[in-house]
């Protein structure tokens, strides 16, 4: 499916993160909810005592705590309970589908702006009792009698005693995220030393991001953090070269590392959309863009690369917005694995698979790498599954905020699934 309704008044506007730290390292201290409601306060501060329309949030991992986590960041950030709120999930793509869905909210008719965001804290994953045991003991306490007890005690299997503990795994075919990565990698010949060269550049873009000071307004210091923990000013490609293969590691031909691989990150993100009039609510200093197209979409996970969607979906949108890939000034593609990044460019630049696979006639040209992620990618930066939509787009909208109008990027996230979005920006 993709927007088209209302989009020539529909803007994003950059929000703010917390830094990105890896799994049980700087942030591990803080929860899904400690995470959250700092970037929740910082982001209802900028409205000077107004407030958004709705608010949504979002995170992958699952928690038997509660149902609506978008509720309960609002009550515990004690921000005005009359705003309406909601969660939403699609893996990797959690907060860009938030996005999407409030653009087609946004009316001009009392729903004007929108606060979008999302988390993960991948270091407060909840284990949780399998479902027979959980069963057998939701009987077991409902039991009114010792025999009722005693019955049920000769009910349970040994097979039965197991915990469920979440995994970066897909649910049908069994595999990980790195093992249909490398999978991909060799039905495209993606080579190690190309995937180390594009982790090169995302720490090498975002140190300098750091340095230079494009983060400054982007992230707030949460429980003692002050910036993103995960970047790398010492790593080259000769150390990058030096780590072993971390899902193949059997073949010997194993190409995915754990220094070319997003890691299991911490960490929550924002963003503002808003039709003209909401952001008139927002301070004047905010990066802004306008949201001119998207796209949600889907393949067969089982005929298809997992992490592909993108590769079908951007010659789709560029063809019918009459664009090619030299056309779009920034590229943020999300680096769940270097070697994904690299076969969508492939795929893109291969006329048959965008003629037979995407179904676009249109010569797209050649993807222009110099214009990719130049302050650094998930490699880099961290990827918390929920946060990444939030923080991609808002590094994106300051990006092209500042580049002269009619500029356009595209962001890209591929998903779990078989899935992702995409969307098509230009600066104002």
């Amino acid at each position: 499916m993709s927007g088209e309704a209302k989009l020539d008044d529909i803007w994003l506007a950059a929000g703010v993160r917390t830094p990105f730290a890896k799994v049980d390292g700087g942030l591990s201290k803080l929860d899904v909810f400690g995470l959250s409601v700092p970037v929740v306060q910082a982001m209802m501060a900028q409205l000077g005592g107004k407030k958004p329309d709705f608010l949504t949030w979002g995170s992958v991992a699952p928690d038997l705590g509660f149902s609506n986590l978008a509720r309960e960041i609002c009550v515990e950030a004690g921000i005005d309970l009359t705003i309406p709120s909601f969660t939403t999930i699609l893996a990797c793509s959690t907060s860009m589908v938030s996005v999407f869905s409030a653009a087609g909210m946004l009316d001009g008719r009392g729903r004007e702006l929108a606060l979008i965001g999302g988390v993960e804290s991948m270091s407060h994953v909840q284990v949780g009792l399998g479902h027979r045991l959980s069963n057998w003991l939701r009987h077991m306490l409902q039991a009114r009698s010792l025999g009722d007890r005693v019955r049920l005690l000769g009910h349970l299997k040994f097979g039965d005693v197991r915990l469920d503990i979440p995994s970066v795994q897909n649910r049908a075919t069994h595999k990980s995220m790195g093992e249909h990565t490398e999978e991909m990698a060799k039905t495209w010949g993606i080579p190690r030393e190309e995937q180390d060269a594009v982790a090169l550049a995302s720490h090498q873009g975002a140190v300098r991001g750091w340095n230079e000071g494009f983060f400054d307004d982007l992230v707030i210091p949460v429980g003692g953090v002050a910036r993103d923990l995960i970047p790398r000013a010492d790593t080259t490609l000769e150390k990058l070269g030096k780590l072993k293969p971390a899902f193949d590691k059997t073949s010997g031909r194993g190409t995915l590392t754990a220094g070319n691989s997003s890691p299991l990150t911490d960490g929550a993100a924002a963003i503002w959309v808003a039709t003209r009039k909401g952001l008139e609510r927002l301070p004047a200093g905010v990066p802004r863009v306008r949201l001119v197209d998207w796209d949600v979409g889907a393949i067969d996970l089982w005929h298809e690369g997992l992490l592909m969607w993108p590769a079908y979906g951007i010659p789709r949108l560029l063809a019918r917005n009459g664009l090619t890939l030299g056309d779009v000034d920034l590229w943020e593609i999300h680096e769940a694995f270097a070697a994904q990044v690299l076969c969508h460019i492939k795929a893109l630049e291969d006329r048959d698979f965008v003629r037979q696979k995407a179904g676009v006639e249109t010569d797209l040209g050649r993807f222009p790498r110099e214009r990719m992620n130049p302050n650094g990618g998930s490699t880099a930066l961290g990827h918390p599954f929920g946060a990444t939509g939030a923080r991609i787009l808002s590094q994106a909208v300051k990006e092209l905020a500042v580049r002269p109008a009619g500029s356009r990027a595209v962001v890209s996230i591929c998903a779990d699934g078989g899935q992702g979005t995409i969307a098509l920006l230009e600066a104002g």
